[in-house]
């Protein structure tokens, strides 16, 4: 079984490409992906992906992703390996996407926002609104 499912912010926008002997189009992106614990230092760690995505699915990834857009990826790992120049051989990892879900919307050329400065009204000082004793169900 190889089934790898991530939730991360892309790193850089998708890049799209077609294959000219089939004409097949495959994007490619990276995403972040925060581990779920800090290190030693106190600070988070993150892990980086390739991802790429084939068909239909690829067109839609860009056409609606961006750099620092929130995705969810379903898909397997893969490894391969080339040749290059100088005759080294290279190998990468990457996920082969089967789903591509985004989980953040908006113009694809405008950053994600973030509001950090909402704060409800009619909050005590601890954070917690005052109940009418009408409200109170028993």
């Amino acid at each position: 079984m190889n089934i790898v499912i991530l939730i991360g912010r892309l790193t850089r926008d998708p890049e799209l490409r077609y294959i000219p002997s089939s004409g097949n189009a495959v994007t490619n992106f990276d995403i972040a992906v925060d581990r779920s614990y800090q290190g030693s230092d106190g600070n988070k760690k993150t892990d980086f992906f390739k991802i790429q995505v084939w068909g239909k699915k690829a067109e839609s990834c860009a056409n609606y992703l961006a750099k620092g857009r929130l995705v969810a990826v379903k898909g397997s790992i893969q490894n391969r390996s080339y040749d290059t120049t100088e005759g080294e051989k290279r190998y990468i990892t990457e996920i082969v996407a089967e789903n591509v879900q985004f989980l953040e919307w908006g113009d694809k050329n405008k950053a994600p926002e973030t509001n950090n400065t909402y704060e409800p009204e009619g909050l005590d000082s601890d954070g917690f609104r005052a109940l009418d004793d009408a409200d109170v169900p028993f």
